[in-house]
């Protein structure tokens, strides 16, 4: 098939970029190893028979590790979505209801022919679903004008603060970023503002609703209470005696070094349970700077930092990884 291809250079990567000129063109960072990549490299072909002027690319990410570092590849499958050789949008896993909205999407927005998809009902079909995965993502969420670091209105930033000062834990939306999300979800919602607040998949309202509630004293009763990082973090580390934070989990490990560390876990004798850091953003980058370790896997014994991989293969080495897994030294 002409336009679903494999690159196996970042010279091959950068000429198709070239060619593909201001086609959509949708490169899978994938891995041999990894079944859910097979899985969606066969979304990726039935992709490509529809939509015949975008380019799919699939690269292994650990044969072209400069490519996969240029663009901060952190685990498979993550797809890169690109236009004039310019990176345009960015989704991470297999997700093959996301990865299909977002190609529908892009091809018709870059103007390239999108087939069936850019007529008739089923893209305002395919958009309802996604604002129903939108507004359940989290317990709270907050679609806004920019984003809590950032807001790009006068309303969005008052009910960030708002928030704030009340200890109310969400996640947001940035409508800016999403044109069929800002328009679609005014219809869906019958809502004609933004920002606008859903709790458990609900509509609480705008700006003025939120602060009624806070005014009245039902705004606590209302919302889920944030929790802090550090206390979050803690309560993991502590879940379990030997607890390993890694890329993937027990059953199937998402990089090679997670891979490694498996296999001397495996063979210590010695219970453990694990994170799985892709799952979860927050922790993965909170974590690093509450151990003041940059790298994963870590493990912990007791609550205590052991190490990453090279230190559990000293341990290994010299023998004492049992006793120090069992909290004997």
């Amino acid at each position: 098939m002409a336009n679903f291809v494999e690159a196996s250079s970042s010279q091959q990567f950068e000429d198709l970029l070239s060619k593909a000129g201001k086609c959509l063109t949708v490169v899978h960072f994938q891995a041999t190893w990894a079944p859910q990549c097979s899985q969606m490299n066969d979304v990726m072909e039935e992709l490509a028979k529809e939509h015949q002027h975008t380019m799919f690319v699939k690269l292994e990410a650990e044969t072209v590790p400069e490519v996969s570092e240029k663009y901060e590849i952190a685990s498979v499958p993550t797809f890169l979505f690109f236009k004039s050789g310019q990176k345009i949008d960015r989704l991470d896993g297999a997700h093959a209801p996301e990865l299909t909205n977002k190609v529908q999407r892009l091809a018709v927005t870059s103007g390239t022919p999108g087939g069936p998809v850019a007529v008739g009902e089923h893209p305002k079909e395919d958009l309802n679903e996604r604002l129903k995965r939108l507004i359940n993502a989290a317990p709270c969420m907050l679609f806004m004008k920019g984003s809590p670091q950032e807001p790009r209105c006068g309303f969005s930033r008052q009910i960030v603060a708002l928030f704030k000062e009340k200890d109310v834990q969400y996640s947001s939306f940035d409508i800016l970023s999403d044109e069929d999300v800002r328009q679609g979800l005014k219809t869906f919602s019958n809502w004609p503002t933004y920002p606008q607040v859903y709790v458990n998949g609900e509509l609480v309202g705008g700006l003025d609703i939120v602060k009624e509630l806070a005014e009245s004293g039902e705004l606590e009763n209302t919302f889920p209470k944030s929790v802090t990082l550090e206390h979050r973090l803690k309560s993991i580390i502590n879940s379990n005696p030997v607890m390993l934070f890694m890329k993937g989990n027990k059953e199937q490990a998402k990089c090679g070094f997670s891979r490694q560390i498996l296999e001397i876990m495996n063979c210590a004798g010695v219970e453990y349970s694990t994170f799985d850091i892709l799952e979860d953003e927050e922790v993965r980058q909170g974590l690093k700077t509450y151990s003041n370790w940059p790298t994963y896997p870590q493990l912990y014994v007791k609550g205590e930092l052991i190490g990453g991989l090279d230190i559990v293969k000293e341990l290994k080495e010299s023998g004492d990884l049992s006793s120090v897994l069992r909290g004997e030294s």
